[in-house]
């Protein structure tokens, strides 16, 4: 039968399924960081268990690494003892490890991909919402438990209902301006935080297609923004050509074997989604999020809206908190919007693209008085490179505080990198929810060019607007 990417994945690694319907799938990597996993070695360790493939497994540290100074001690005591955890957990099972201060170390959706990691084909689990990251090479990736975590290092699969399809086509090409960051802003807004729940969404079409690699990683990782479990697309040309230099690629003949089976793995011409949705590309333009959800986002040149623009009362009395929350009016223009802080950082847009759009703007130009902003690596690989690229001199003489550690900072705002109540920042990263980014923090989520424009203006703007 006609099968989409995701069934053909899932199909390849599904080892059994029992009578009531569930499959238990092979795991052909597992990523652990130091926040969510020190439980389920606990378990594992209770019940007499070893790891069963060390080897197929990595840890890193990232969530609660110090920015400012790698070799800070972790101030949060919480997060030190965490980080204690790891690096014990992972030394007494053999599990490689990234520590603070290796060269390998950085956010654990960044450093997968730029180690080689990740191929087309995999199946990717980490336990953390934002795995769908790594669906852009065509892996079946996703988040998972803590139980379920102790599920995979001791038996190197997973149980699991089978996923249902979801096509996203975007048709047409983006205008100049608009990044993956603003279409899957766009896209959250038009089907809603559910409107993937259950799915595994395929990103297709020509504007798709047209995208880099580490593009396609930030419009994947949002996927689960909208509900879904997994984020993907299939592996082209463009793929291709990421991983060919990466660690550990075959060469030669074993080469041209994997780029056959890779480009095996695209959606048969008659395979039928659960739900599709389509997006004109060529009408998008910069997005930012207004209120305390990824789907509460208008584009830059609109107003803050009204809660009586909603159709139904959940929405509404959502809008309303949201509103409340923020600080705003209805009818303000997005452009008008003061901000205390700008981040540029998080899985969504620390890689070096991100940087060198940021530096685009802020050449030339300084940060406006009153505003900070931080600019935080994805990955120790990262900075090096955007030393190496003298990034790191524009963003000094545009008084941008570019940061010596690589990790999550103000995304999860679990180390000290964090805005005080009442504080509005422009920031890309993936949730603007209450208090992500410290207690009573406003959080507006933007393109990594919205921001360091915002930077520049003091306030929402665009490239264009300076």
């Amino acid at each position: 039968m006609p099968s989409t990417m995701a069934r053909k994945i899932w199909r390849e690694h599904t080892v059994r399924t029992s009578s009531s319907g569930e499959d238990l799938l092979y795991v052909d990597l597992q990523l652990l960081h130091e926040v969510n996993t020190p439980q389920a070695f606990d378990r594992l360790r209770a019940a007499g268990r070893t790891v069963r493939r060390p080897e197929l497994t990595l840890g890193t540290e990232d969530h609660n690494t110090p920015t400012i100074d790698i070799r800070r001690r972790i101030a949060d005591p919480s997060g030190r003892r965490q980080s204690e955890l790891m690096r014990a957990n992972c030394a007494e099972f053999g599990i490689p490890l990234h520590r603070l201060g290796d060269p390998g170390q950085g956010i654990v959706h960044v450093i997968a991909p730029e180690q080689g990691l990740v191929r087309p084909g995999m199946t990717v689990v980490c336990c953390d919402s934002h795995t769908t990251t790594l669906g852009a090479f065509g892996a079946l990736a996703f988040g998972i438990g803590a139980s379920q975590v102790e599920h995979v290092l001791a038996t190197q699969t997973l149980p699991m209902r089978p996923l249902k399809d979801l096509s996203v086509t975007v048709r047409g090409t983006l205008p100049a301006g608009v990044t993956a960051k603003d279409l899957v802003l766009a896209l959250i807004a038009h089907i809603g935080t559910s409107g993937g729940q259950g799915h595994a969404i395929e990103y297709r079409g020509e504007a798709v297609e047209a995208l880099s690699m580490e593009a396609r990683m930030t419009l994947c990782n949002m996927s689960v923004e909208a509900g879904s479990r997994a984020g993907l697309v299939a592996p082209d040309a463009t793929t291709f050509a990421y991983l060919r230099d990466r660690p550990g690629m075959p060469t030669g003949a074993d080469w041209d074997e994997e780029v056959a089976y890779w480009a095996s793995l695209r959606t048969d011409e008659d395979a039928v989604f659960d739900k599709e949705v389509t997006l004109d590309g060529s009408t998008l333009s910069p997005y930012v999020s207004w209120g305390t959800n990824p789907a509460q986002s208008v584009a830059l040149d609109q107003c803050v809206p009204s809660a009586d623009d909603f159709d139904t009362v959940e929405e509404r009395a959502a809008a309303t908190r949201a509103l409340d929350y923020m600080d705003l009016k209805p009818g303000t223009a997005m452009r008008d919007i003061a901000v205390d802080t700008v981040f540029l950082g998080s899985c969504t847009n620390s890689r070096i693209e991100d940087l060198r759009a940021a530096a685009d703007v802020l050449s030339g130009r300084r940060v406006a008085d009153g505003v900070h902003m931080i600019i935080v690596p994805g990955s120790a690989a990262v900075r090096r490179q955007a030393v190496e690229e003298g990034l790191d001199a524009v963003f000094a003489a545009a008084g941008a505080d570019f940061r010596a550690g690589a990790g999550c900072s103000m995304c999860a705002a679990l180390n000290e990198d964090r805005l005080r109540p009442g504080q509005r920042a422009a920031s890309t990263n993936n949730r603007n929810f209450e208090g992500r980014q410290g207690k009573g923090s406003r959080t507006h989520i933007v393109s990594p060019p919205v921001a360091a424009a915002t930077a520049v203006a003091g306030r929402l703007a665009a490239p264009a607007d300076l």
